[in-house]
Order: C-alpha cells, then structure tokens, then sequence
C-alpha cells in the first residue's frame, strides 16, 4: 500500500478550530442561564421562587425560538436601514435555511438569551406571567436585535453606520457591556417602574423597608456560575483561535485571547473588592450580597472594554463598575422609589454604562481621542433611549392585553401558587411545613416570625436580598 502525504488547507484547519470553539463557548454562554435563575431565585422569598424559575426557563425557551424566526433577521434589516449599504430582506432571513450560519446564529442567540433573562430579575414578586411571557418573546423578536443592528451588524453606530461614517470611528462594545447587559438593564428597569413595587416595599411615608430574600447560599451560589459562564461571554467573543498569515501558516492567537482573559479576571476581582469595601463603608460591615453583585458589575463593565484596553485600564473599569454598585440601587430605591428586586439596573446598566463610555480613557495605545470618547458617550445613549421607548411601550400593551401586575391575593399567596400551581418548598411553605430551626413556625408567605431569622437569611437592610433584590 502506498501512502500519500496528505494535504490540508490551513484555512480549513483554521476554520475548523475556530468554529469549535464557538461552539464551546455558545454552550458555556448558556450555563450562564442557571446562574442566573439561581442568583435571582435566592434573592425572592421562598413563595415565589418557581415562578422566577419560570420565567427563566421561558427566556431561553421562548427566546431562540422568536430569535431564530425573527431576530436576527431583524438585526440584519436595521443594520442595512441605519448604513449606506441598503437592505435585501431576502438575505436578511436566509439564515433560517442556509446551514452554513446557523453555527453562527447559534452564537448570536445565546447573547440575545442573556439580554431578556437579565429583566426578570427586576420585576420578581408580582408581574403577571402571560405579561412577562408577551415582553420575553418581543425583546428577543424586537428590542434587542434594534440594538445588535444599530451596532454589530454594521447599522448607525458601526464604523460603516451613518454615525460613525460621521465621527470617522465606530462604537466600541466587544462583547455586549451595553449592547446585552444594559439593554437588560434597563429595560428591567422600566418594567419595574411600571410594574410597580411589592406589597410592603415602601411605608406611608416612602421609606424603602426590608424584603429578605431566602437564600443567600443560592445567590453567591448563582454568583459563581455567572462568573464562569462569562468566561464564554468575553473570551469566546474573541472568535479566532487560529489565523492563517500571510505565508499560508497557522498562527495561534494567544495574544489576543490572553487579554481578553486576564482583563475579564481582573475586572471581576476588582469589582468584587471595590463593592466590599464600599459596603463596609456604607453599612460598617462587609455585605457578601454586595461583594456578589459587585464581582458581577466589574463583570459587566469591562465586557465592552476586554481587547480594547490596557491590563490596569480593566483592573479599573472592573473597580468602577463594583464600587458604583450600592450608590446606583440606593438611587433607584431611594430616590426614584423604584423596586428593583435584584438590582439589575446598578449592576448591568449602571455599571454597563460607565465601563463602555470609559474606553477610550485606557486604551491599549492611550487615549483614543475626542471622536471615539463622543461615540462612546453617544452610542451609551442612545441604546438607553431605544431601550426605555421601546420597552415603555411593551410593557404598555402588555399591561393593556393581560395587565401587568397579579392580583393582591396572589401576590400575598405567592406567585409559584397563584400563577403555576405549585409550591417550590412544600416542607417549608404552607400548612405542612414543620417549624423553624428556632421552634417557630415558618409564615406561609416564606418568612419567619423572628425579625431575626430573616434578617440573617436576606442579609442586612441596605444588601441586595436584605433591601429587595
């Protein structure tokens, strides 16, 4: 037998790889989705945490499907109506048929999954399921793909865009800072604010009062998860895991990939650190909900910045983002009187906002100049208008179609009763559940009849799960 040497394009090798680990990263991505509903569902009481689990399941569910029929087709028409280029709507959707993209849309989706689930989180307690459902599949048909084509898919905001053919620079948001986490942000927000607060959440006199959450445990917990899925969200945004260069040979990129990796680290340990500090500053005491959402905010607020700036330029976002954590939700509860049940808007608006206008300031070669500075500050506001329009009026036809809130019954019950049918702790929730640890009974509401218990349970007043989220 004669064996032949056998001859391989590197650009299939590369291809190949490269596509792999997309595909790595898009399953990593979507882990986040379990860390998210245990974040948000140890930040509920007890009665409620099937329904944001619920609510959970019915993003990702719900969602690919309205993304693959319509979103990201949608993303494609708007970018071709906010550039010079013009748009085939024909083209636009042939990726439903075409099995050559559907690797690519898969990747598209899991972002787009990530942008809806962040709202549940701020509207937890007492938004009508079929209202949520109705938003659920119109952010992922609508409200993001608007902004994913205003931006990624070479629309206003790109280099190619109106705007930026204008500044002569397009909007810089790697993986999604703004473009995913505060279009979640603040779309929950508006919903929160329409939606308006639990039973309880503000006396008389509009003082915010303490709802603990149930489990602190299940918070950090989901914490964590997010924290590794992001890895999937930063790192895998860096598509190109080998390059063939100009003497047909394969190139590694680990330089690119190691920035991305280490200025995703930094920022998230720099956020952590920042938060509790801040905490301790403000309630005299370390607060590991706190300590929780600023590692996420650090996430959040280098997401956008990860290639484009300096290993300290990211240590630094990632220490604003954390450190402007308890600040913002105080702002929201306090002064907008806003119930915010997980603080979305603080850690991936907020935080989201600022990390991405930053840019410029810590760039890799300096200061990238007046022009991109404009268009960072610019494409921030941009997407925070289309995001507050659009989800205003959502949430207005949803409100009008099934309402937006449960009935006060239901809202007392609970909603894993009242909306669902069942009881997520049945040996703790109800009349068959045994007495507390401290031979008190367990309220059917989920709370305890000692202030104390479940004050240790929610964490302290001015904490996320302490103080409603």
């Amino acid at each position: 037998m004669i064996s032949l040497p056998l001859q391989v394009d590197p650009s299939t090798v590369a291809n190949g790889i490269n596509y792999v680990w997309i595909l790595v990263v898009s399953f990593l991505i979507f882990f986040m989705q379990p860390g998210f509903a245990l974040l948000e569902a140890g930040q509920v009481r007890a009665k409620n945490v099937g329904n944001v689990l619920m609510k959970n399941m019915t993003d990702w569910a719900l969602g690919v499907l309205v993304y693959f029929v319509v979103g990201a087709g949608v993303a494609t028409v708007v970018g071709g109506l906010t550039s010079p280029g013009g748009v085939d709507l024909a083209s636009a959707f042939a990726y439903v048929g075409d099995s050559g993209a559907w690797l690519d849309w898969l990747f598209g989706a899991v972002f787009a999954m990530t942008a809806a689930t962040i709202v549940s989180g701020a509207v937890a307690e007492r938004m009508n399921f079929k209202a949520y459902v109705l938003f659920a599949a119109l952010i992922t048909g609508f409200i993001y793909p608007v902004v994913q084509g205003l931006t990624w898919s070479g629309g206003l905001l790109a280099g190619s865009g109106f705007v930026g053919r204008a500044l002569g620079v397009g909007y810089l948001d790697f993986a999604g800072a703004t473009v995913v986490h505060m279009v979640g942000g603040v779309a929950g927000l508006v919903g929160a604010k329409m939606v308006g607060p639990r039973k309880g959440r503000f006396d008389e006199s509009g003082n915010s009062q303490p709802i603990p959450g149930h489990s602190m445990l299940l918070a950090v917990l989901g914490t964590l998860i997010l924290a590794f899925g992001w890895y999937g969200f930063n790192v895998g945004t860096q598509a190109t895991v080998l390059a063939v260069v100009d003497d047909g040979s394969l190139q590694f990129m680990g330089e690119a990939l190691g920035r991305v990796a280490l200025v995703t680290t930094l920022g998230m340990g720099a956020g952590a650190v920042a938060a509790m500090v801040v905490s301790t500053s403000w309630q005299g005491k370390p607060d590991p909900l706190w300590m929780a959402n600023g590692l996420l905010a650090g996430l959040v607020a280098v997401t956008g910045a990860v290639p484009h700036v300096t290993w300290w330029g990211g240590l630094l976002l990632g220490a604003l983002g954390g450190a402007i954590v308890l600040p913002a939700y105080r702002f929201t509860v306090d002064t907008l009187r806003i119930d915010d049940v997980c603080g979305v808007f603080a850690v991936h608006g907020a935080a989201g906002a600022l990390g991405t206008a930053l840019i410029p300031v810590f760039g890799v070669g300096g200061f990238m100049g007046v022009n991109q500075l404009a268009m960072q500050v610019l494409g921030v506001v941009v997407i925070a208008l289309w995001t507050v329009v659009a989800s205003g009026v959502v949430f207005g036809v949803a409100d009008a179609l099934f309402g937006l809130r449960v009935s006060d019954e239901e809202e007392t019950e609970g909603l894993d009763q009242g909306e669902h049918g069942v009881v997520t702790y049945p040996e703790f929730v109800g009349d068959s559940g045994p007495e507390s640890a401290l031979g008190k009974p367990v309220r059917a509401d989920g709370g305890s009849e000692l202030a104390s218990v479940a004050d240790s349970v929610g964490g302290s007043a001015d904490s996320p799960g302490g103080d409603g989220e």
